[in-house]
């Protein structure tokens, strides 16, 4: 068999699929390149540089694994690739020990001023008092994400005698505690604690500019800021503002809203230190990206499970009468993490079977819904593989609950935490999704790519005014539903629209209709 290396990738990865395939080392392939060249190949690795896209993938008729030597998997069509039955993979893994220690070294460069101090001696200037620094012992850190990598900047920062602070609602305030940090219950109040802000969550239309106007401008004057996660978390306009205007002392940044980035304004200002998105560059991180890949590929094409595939399907001992209720739950437990966003953390779910699926071996289905759970509020790809222990890692408790009797549905999936409860099932011959329950409403509707939901106060004209915003955004409703429980009462709209809506349309939205909670949806 025949594997394609189109990125740079170690030494040792290349000599571990060596052992095994006919490897062909190809770099700087343009896409008409690409696509001329994968018929050839079983398997192809990348980074960064090269993307793998539709078009690579249909070219592509041996292809049976695309491998990414690290984590990020944008240069990847995923959907693509699941649609043809190839299977994705990545190194989860392979640099989160160097992610956290960039994040460090940024944080000490930072501080101390040592970037425009290394500037000044090398130009023949002696000026110590113009390069006062923060001492870090004392010190507020505040971990806007406690995934693997914020919790290994937790746990350095913790040895200079910082007080850690977080915010990441999956992860229970027991299991915090454990590591020494103090959960709050939102971003604004972190980042008004907070001397030291750092960054690790991962980039999804939630967390962009989760970290703006307002809460820069709530932030200490002496406060400072580490982004080694994603471009575009922290606002990067927003930041040149504050910084410009010392609302806060200084920001380090490893990584842009766009890269490669050579000409931001922000490199303009001397309270800025930047680096080419470093965060992985190690030579331990790229020797284990390279080894973990190539295992994941010989695996691959040996035809066995690959752990760390983030689209591989359960396999054959999954009971055929539940297959089809996975992608159902995995739906389920997204929708249920959008509809918390905002709350306090979870501590405990509960996946509850009634009807005839009672009577089956569902953990399949429970898994399925954990990875719903999970995927849209961690760093790191997870997997069917990976999920039970990102929940065991945030504390997570995932309960089942089982009951044979069902009056409605022949069988029903139910997935609770606190007073939130999201259900579905699925009808007909051709097990057709159905969303039943929303928010504590009942629902009739299929789940779609692109759903937002409104809780308001009942009365006439809202459907209008939802309906009227929508139009002038050129967002077209496909479905909609209302559900109440009394004239007058608390009311629900469910709506599956043709493509996303922009975060501003729906808060607007919210506002003209006086509700009481909006949440939008994008399984896209």
């Amino acid at each position: 068999m025949k594997v394609l290396v189109a990125d740079q990738l170690s030494d040792a990865g290349v000599a571990a699929l060596s052992e095994h395939f006919d490897v062909d080392v190809r770099m700087g392939l343009t896409k008409n390149e690409l696509v001329s060249a994968i018929a050839d190949y079983h398997g192809v690795v990348v980074r960064s540089a090269t993307t793998i896209d539709a078009d690579v993938i249909a070219a592509g008729s041996k292809l049976k694994v695309i491998a990414r030597a690290g984590i990020g998997l944008d240069n990847v069509d995923v959907r693509a690739a699941t649609e043809r039955g190839v299977i994705v993979c990545n190194a989860p893994q392979s640099n989160v020990i160097s992610a956290a220690e960039h994040t460090v070294a940024l944080l000490l460069s930072l501080a101390r001023n040592i970037p425009p101090a290394d500037r000044s001696l090398r130009d023949g200037e002696w000026k110590r008092s113009a390069f006062q620094g923060m001492e870090l012992h004392g010190k507020i850190l505040g971990v806007l994400g406690l995934g693997r990598v914020g919790t290994l900047v937790a746990q350095r920062c913790s040895a200079f005698g910082m007080r850690l602070v977080a915010y990441d609602p999956y992860v229970s305030g027991e299991r915090a505690a454990q590591m020494g940090v103090e959960l709050v219950p939102s971003v604004p109040q972190l980042c008004a604690v907070a001397d030291v802000l750092t960054v690790h969550l991962p980039k999804t239309p939630e967390t962009v500019g989760i970290v703006g106007l307002d809460e820069l401008r709530s932030m200490k004057p002496t406060a400072r800021i580490v982004n080694t996660a994603r471009g575009g978390i922290v606002d990067e306009d927003a930041l040149f503002t504050a910084l410009a205007e010392d609302w806060i002392a200084g920001a380090a940044l490893d990584v842009f809203t766009v890269e490669p980035m050579t000409d931001s304004k922000l490199f303009t200002l001397d309270n800025v230190v930047v680096t080419p998105h470093l965060g992985a560059s190690t030579s331990e991180a790229q020797d284990k990206a390279g080894t973990m890949v190539a295992e994941s590929v010989v695996l691959a094409l040996s035809g066995e499970f690959v752990p760390s595939a983030v689209n591989v399907a359960i396999g054959a001992g999954v009971p055929e009468a539940v297959k089809p209720f996975m992608p159902l739950a995995e739906k389920l437990g997204r929708l249920l993490t959008a509809l918390h966003s905002g709350q306090a953390s979870v501590a405990e779910v509960t996946v509850e079977y009634v009807g005839k699926i009672a009577d089956e071996d569902d953990r399949a289905v429970t898994l399925s819904a954990v990875k719903g759970l999970l995927v849209d509020v961690v760093h790191e790809p997870v997997t069917f593989v990976n999920a039970p222990l990102l929940a065991e890692e945030r504390g997570l408790n995932v309960m089942t609950r089982t009951s044979s009797a069902s009056h409605d549905y022949v069988s029903l999936v139910r997935i609770e935490a606190g007073d939130i409860a999201v259900a579905g099932t699925l009808v007909g011959p051709s097990n057709r999704e159905r969303l039943v329950e929303v928010w504590g409403f009942d629902v009739d509707m299929e789940p779609s790519d692109h759903m937002v939901f409104f809780r308001y106060w009942d009365r006439p004209g809202v459907v209008g005014l939802i309906g009227g915003r929508l139009g002038e955004a050129k967002v077209n409703i496909a479905t909609m539903q209302v559900a109440r429980r009394e004239a007058g009462g608390e009311a629900l709209i469910a709506m599956a629209v043709d493509t996303a809506i922009p975060g501003s349309v729906v808060e607007e939205i919210a506002e003209l209709i006086g509700a009481n909670d909006a949440r939008a949806l994008d399984l896209a």
